[in-house]
């Protein structure tokens, strides 16, 4: 199990059955391997230990099937969040050790790096942090006003302020095409990294209403005063959300091999 300063770290892949825009998303082929499998091999290069929390049965036995490590959790679940709260529970019985931070892994980010994992994982070598998550740098003439991708402003610390689906700050003296050039705007990486008691006290915290404006769950965690420390990652987080978004990275795939 990976270590920094005596932590124990475990990698927890929430996956669902039933999206909305994508129902069975993690078990859809990317070339000869599920997507979960894909997703599963790579957090596996950086984390020893790696577990599928799902609430289908098909999900598992496909898990299973593969060698990996798998366990069934609630259908009640609003969020991954929520899922690697019960999922820490399951696990640590069953492996009979204590965890003391988990990497919430994106299902379906079958490209994600181990280098990004590992990224993350440093942030809590300062044991101050109880939550972490990464942040890109947005390029010059990037679109920064899609609200499918949430953006983040952070402070001097590279605590996280607020996250926001509108590009923040409106930057007052420019037009919108110029603001990537005027100042450094952030997308957010939907990775996380959580001391175990932290989750447990997150998950169990009521929506706030900056929540319920952003439908981002991590603002519910500032409202309550929880800091988000972020890292900077070079790389683009490519997920797959529609069925067009399969065909995409199905290209991706091949053109990468």
């Amino acid at each position: 199990m990976k270590t920094y300063m005596g932590y124990q770290f475990a990698g927890i892949i929430p996956a669902r059955y039933a999206s909305t825009r994508f129902p069975g998303k993690p078990l859809a082929l990317l070339g000869d391997k599920t997507m979960i499998q894909r997703v599963y091999e790579q957090a596996s290069k950086s984390l020893d230990i790696v577990y599928v929390a799902t609430d289908d049965r098909r999900i598992y036995n496909s898990v299973a099937e593969f060698g990996g490590s798998v366990v069934m959790t609630s259908q009640s679940h609003m969020s991954g969040t929520d899922r690697c709260a019960e999922a820490v529970i399951i696990i640590s019985e069953e492996i009979q050790n204590k965890i003391d931070i988990i990497i919430n892994i994106q299902g379906d980010e079958p490209f994600i790096k181990p280098e990004q994992l590992d990224l993350l994982a440093s942030c809590f070598t300062d044991r101050s942090v109880e939550i972490a998550t990464l942040i890109r740098r947005t390029e010059p003439e990037e679109d920064i006003l899609n609200p499918n991708q949430p953006k983040v402003v952070v402070n001097f610390n590279g605590d996280a302020i607020y996250f926001s689906r509108a590009a923040i700050p409106y930057y007052r003296d420019a037009e919108t095409d110029q603001w990537t050039v005027r100042h450094s705007y952030y997308k957010h990486i939907g990775l996380y990294g959580y001391k175990v008691e932290t989750l447990q006290k997150i998950t169990g915290l009521t929506r706030s209403p900056l929540e319920i404006a952003e439908s981002l769950e991590q603002n519910r965690w500032i409202e309550n005063g929880f800091r988000i420390r972020t890292a900077v990652t070079k790389w683009e987080s490519i997920s797959i959300d529609t069925p067009d978004d399969l065909e995409k990275a199905k290209l991706f795939f091949e053109h990468n091999k």
